[in-house]
């Protein structure tokens, strides 16, 4: 079963990346269409994934109790339904209703994808499957902004939410078909659905909650720098909307390769060395990135370049940390895995939407507001793992 379940996993959580790279180069043409402001373009990007991330302590429970198959259904439909509901919307507020949907249909089928690795897959191999899947989902920038790019050109932003329900229907009829009940018999499910109870040993865990912040502060630093890319390449630098793609499926590339190499890493490593070494990354990209905006560059590519070679630390930094950083997280709770799944979820999309919005309050352009995000949180977090009297919060936990 595992070896036929991780091709239909890997396609499932790609439908939330793909509602988010998708419409990144019609960000500016919408702003127009809609008479609103660029930042309120960005907004619905932060719906997006407040309501991803708000959705997981719904949802969860219910995956725990009645199974991963009707929730993966659930958010399949819905996912349809509000792409749709994109498409056609007239107002703004319309849209932004829209993307709150969506958010919920894809935190839906999130889970289920992640709450099956951790059902049928040992805490030793969780992590390579976690980094597998993540590497599907950073497939999606590197091919996502250029099909969008071409569906806007030639035909309105609008087609990019009429190919998400399209692929929506297909993960539906995939689902209904070739998708198995996951759930362990021993599953955690009795009483009330939304209760303390039902959360307080996963919160009250100090390796869960460290884990789940480091998960949130790598989250907003990519959540800055996709909200920020094409406002400040499309709309400030002047490039067009197929160079940036290009450029971000450039950078995409490179996080492939690193959400491929990420297990052969933490293989090598471990899971606790990766996620400092992942931080190093995030800090050094983040030095990068402000030192690289004090010359003066000649034209629009290179000022252009000057902001994206830092992203690609960034995206390296996010690939390495994310699957141990998951999988240490998640260890302690095979016995309700949707729960903590959708715990961890809550934290890290929901408190990193939080953070890009309040980014997005201040004046700072894109560069030295997404290098001082990244910067800023991955240093505190790493200097936490450095400090021996720290050392309960991130040291690997044991499995139980």
């Amino acid at each position: 079963m595992q070896r036929n379940l991780l091709p239909i996993l890997m396609s499932l959580v790609l439908l939330s990346p793909l509602a988010i790279d998708i419409y990144l180069p019609s960000m500016p043409a919408m702003a127009l269409d809609f008479s609103v402001d660029e930042r309120q373009v960005q907004s619905t990007l932060v719906l997006f994934l407040f309501a991803m991330g708000v959705g997981q302590v719904l949802i969860g429970p219910l995956a725990d109790r009645y199974g991963r198959r009707p929730v993966a259904l659930f958010g399949t439909v819905l996912y349809v339904i509000s792409s749709l509901l994109a498409m056609a919307a007239l107002e703004f507020e319309l849209l932004q209703l829209a993307r709150l949907l969506q958010g919920l249909a894809a935190c839906s089928t999130s889970i289920v994808a992640f709450s099956a690795v951790r059902d049928s897959y040992s805490s030793a191999d969780s992590a390579r499957i976690y980094s597998y899947l993540n590497g599907a989902i950073c497939v999606i920038p590197a091919l996502a902004p250029t099909l969008g790019g071409l569906l806007a050109i030639q035909f309105g932003w609008r087609s990019t939410f009429a190919f998400m329900a399209f692929y929506g229907l297909v993960m539906l009829l995939v689902v209904g078909y070739r998708l198995p009940e996951t759930r362990p018999a021993h599953t955690e499910s009795a009483g009330p659905l939304y209760r303390w109870g039902r959360y307080a040993p996963v919160l009250k865990n100090s390796h869960f909650m460290f884990y789940a912040v480091t998960c949130m502060a790598a989250m907003a630093a990519i959540l800055c720098y996709v909200s920020y890319s094409s406002i400040w390449l499309i709309g400030k630098l002047g490039v067009s909307e197929l160079a940036f793609s290009g450029l971000f499926g450039l950078n995409a590339v490179v996080n492939v390769v690193a959400c491929f190499a990420a297990p052969v890493v933490i293989r090598k490593l471990g899971n606790r060395p990766t996620v400092l070494v992942a931080l190093g990354l995030m800090i050094l990209a983040s030095v990068l990135e402000l030192v690289l905006q004090l010359p003066a560059w000649a034209s629009p590519m290179a000022a252009s370049f000057a902001f994206m070679l830092p992203m690609m630390l960034l995206c390296v930094g996010f690939a390495f940390l994310l699957g141990p950083a998951t999988s240490m997280a998640l260890a302690p709770f095979g016995e309700r895995a949707g729960t903590a799944t959708a715990l961890l979820g809550f934290i890290q999309m929901s408190g990193a939407s939080v953070i890009t919005a309040l980014v997005q309050l201040t004046p700072m352009t894109a560069p030295y507001a997404i290098g001082y995000t990244m910067g800023g949180l991955a240093l505190v977090l790493l200097a936490i793992m450095l400090m021996p009297r720290f050392g309960h919060w991130h040291q690997e936990p044991s499995t139980h």
